[in-house]
């Protein structure tokens, strides 16, 4: 049987020596049947996330003059803000608005790779009209980042490999992001484009993600390998963890990368919002990958043996070795792909070429549907053809 409901682990039982391999076993259990879970009793200040809360919907309320002071596409970086349906998954359009921001970093230099562009300084608010957004942000991303290495390491130790396995992979001053969204209800949305994507099925990239759900509405799911979609509903005092394609790749498959997606709200239910961290690596580093147990191998394939299916998702796995140098290329190429309007600005080569790419995928899978249909008509047989991939943050 694949998963049908998503496992919640209380972080304090690692922190106890008397109860931590318990809690390695669960999580576990979880990296290699599931890849998504909730964590409780995070450590994180109760008082900051709701802070956090507060003044990440009050961004929402400002006049539209001061949040297109930030947009997005006024710097290479890709942090910033974007306004609703300016994002696409898989070609269609995500309804949602939102903030992009990282850990600080300076402007790069001229000589360095044309990915470092991603390291750069935050587009922050008008302080006027948000005095502590700024410092209330700068420290949950600090909290968040001790807590995604600390997991990180967690991770390491229930594969049975040290607690320092995967360190190599992150830079001394690492950047991490956050997103901060606002998903609209269909009836907010214009007549001709009620569409339920608030973001379409992806797969997160890296290692880790952390989204805390910021108001009571559902919507969150999780793909199972039999092709069912698993509600995620919020739970108060908790995050939801995405294992991403990074950590599958460098796990040799063993963690599972598990595709998702959020439904917008129905009419009448106003906004839901969510805050993820994205945990990041070095855009540096190379596709390598981490020596898996012998014995972690195999209880991964007798889970897969044992479901007796064959694989359901609508996202292919896309960690392509040998099509890139350094993370920071995959990167920032999916980057542009998300974020057409900063790759015309910014990055007008790279956008012809994904653009080039993704005629051809459509000729190919146009080429594919007629094939299919023609099949069909002739041995009056149906056929399932899966949807188009994506990777939201990076494809690699």
């Amino acid at each position: 049987m694949s998963f049908s409901s998503i496992p919640v682990l209380d972080l304090s039982l690692a922190r106890n020596a008397d109860t931590k391999a318990l809690f390695l076993e669960s999580l576990r259990s979880a990296l290699l049947e599931v890849g998504f879970l909730y964590i409780k009793n995070t450590g994180i200040d109760y008082e900051l996330i709701e802070q956090v809360i507060v003044q990440g919907k009050a961004f929402f309320d400002l006049p539209e003059d001061k949040k297109f002071e930030i947009q997005m596409k006024n710097v290479p970086s890709f942090l910033g803000y974007n306004k609703l349906g300016n994002e696409t998954t898989a070609f269609k359009t995500d309804w949602r608005e939102q903030i992009d921001l990282s850990t600080p970093h300076p402007l790069p230099q001229s000589s360095q790779p044309l990915y470092y562009n991603l390291l750069s300084p935050n587009q922050w608010p008008d302080p006027e009209y948000l005095p502590i957004f700024r410092p209330t942000f700068e420290s949950y991303i600090r909290q968040m980042s001790t807590l995604s290495t600390t997991f990180t390491s967690l991770i390491a130790e229930a594969l049975h490999i040290p607690a320092t396995a995967f360190d190599r992979f992150f830079d001394p001053d690492q950047q991490h992001k956050l997103k901060i969204i606002k998903y609209p209800d269909i009836s907010s949305l214009p007549t001709n484009q009620q569409s339920q994507q608030g973001v379409g099925p992806h797969k997160d990239s890296m290692l880790t993600s952390y989204l805390l759900q910021a108001s009571h509405h559902r919507g969150l799911q999780a793909q199972n390998l039999s092709g069912d979609w698993i509600d995620c509903p919020p739970i108060p005092g908790t995050l939801v963890v995405a294992i991403g394609q990074g950590l599958e790749a460098l796990t040799q498959g063993v963690c599972a990368s598990t595709t998702h997606r959020v439904l917008s709200p129905a009419a009448g239910e106003g906004p839901r919002f969510s805050i993820p961290f994205f945990q990041g690596v070095s855009y540096d580093a190379t596709f390598e990958t981490v020596d898996i147990p012998s014995g972690i191998m195999e209880m991964r394939e007798q889970i897969l043996r044992k479901r007796g299916v064959g694989k359901r998702d609508d996202v292919e796995f896309t960690f392509t070795k040998g099509r890139w140098g350094h993370l920071g290329e995959a990167t920032l190429t999916n980057r542009v792909k998300s974020h057409p309007d900063v790759g015309e600005r910014w990055y007008p080569d790279i956008l012809a070429r994904i653009r080039k790419e993704q005629c051809k995928a459509r000729e190919e899978n146009e080429g594919r549907d007629e094939s299919l249909r023609t099949i069909g008509r002739e041995e009056k047989v149906a056929i399932d053809v899966g949807p188009l991939s994506a990777t939201k943050e990076v494809t690699v």
